[in-house]
């Protein structure tokens, strides 16, 4: 809300328009709190004043934090006086405050701001091509992104330290499958050495029978001929007695 007292009918209606179709486009992302004639107020709060911005944008969860405060402006309401009853004033809330311009008053716009050391995080121009209202982004303060940077060099490295992080998991879990293929060969040729000793075991053994048995046989096969040879004596014997 401007504090001029007569705007242009047509000015009027540009300003209007433009702040609908800003409220239609931040919409989905912000709950947007829009003062204009002939719609409930949302004023804001600062200090001991309420402040009545043409657009307030809140985030949409319970605690309704102020995430901008967007002021609209015409040809006509561009001067000192709205510069210091409303950008002075909306420059000190904490929140981002925007500026939404014409087109061609981007040169005097910059002019007052710094005159009056008022800190506007970014400046739109808007123009209308027949039905159509087109913004650029004419303006953006650079200490802000100086101070998003950190946050970005911060994100990085989280996100180095979750690399390295899986990496690390990575090369414990290669560590570990490599000691249980290790234990495995170990366990496979500890395994086949016993085997082995085992079957070398059974072999002498068998051997070490065999040997053992080969000496009984012949004694065996000895006394088999020494009977067979003591009765064929003693049957010789025999003969010789009996022709005799």
């Amino acid at each position: 809300m401007s504090p001029i007292l007569v705007r242009p009918v047509r000015e009027q209606f540009e300003h209007d328009r433009v702040i609908r179709l800003l409220q239609t486009r931040w919409r989905r992302r912000y709950e947007v709190g829009v003062n204009l004639s002939g719609e409930p107020p949302s004023p804001l709060r600062f200090g001991r004043r309420l402040l009545v911005p043409d657009l307030v944008l809140y985030s949409h969860d319970e605690e309704r934090e102020l995430l901008g405060v967007v002021e609209v402006e015409t040809n006509a309401s561009i001067n000192h006086l709205e510069a210091m009853s409303q950008w002075m004033v909306f420059a000190r809330v904490r929140a981002p405050f925007h500026l939404y311009i014409p087109l061609g008053a981007l040169d005097a716009v910059r002019r007052l701001c710094d005159a009056k050391e008022i800190f506007v995080e970014e400046i739109w121009t808007y123009h209308t091509i027949g039905a159509q209202v087109r913004w650029t982004l004419a303006y953006r303060d650079r200490s802000r992104a100086t101070k998003k940077a950190p946050k970005r060099a911060s994100s990085k490295l989280k996100r180095s330290k979750k690399t390295s992080k899986k990496k690390n998991v990575k090369v414990g879990r290669k560590a570990v499958a490599g000691l249980k293929t290790g234990r495995s060969k170990k366990r496979k040729t500890a395994t086949a050495k016993k085997t082995k000793t085992a079957t070398a075991k059974k072999t002498k053994t068998a051997t070490a029978k065999k040997t053992t048995k080969s000496p009984k046989r012949r004694t065996a096969v000895a006394k088999k001929t020494a009977r067979k040879t003591t009765k064929l004596a003693r049957s010789r014997s025999r003969k010789t007695s009996v022709k005799s």
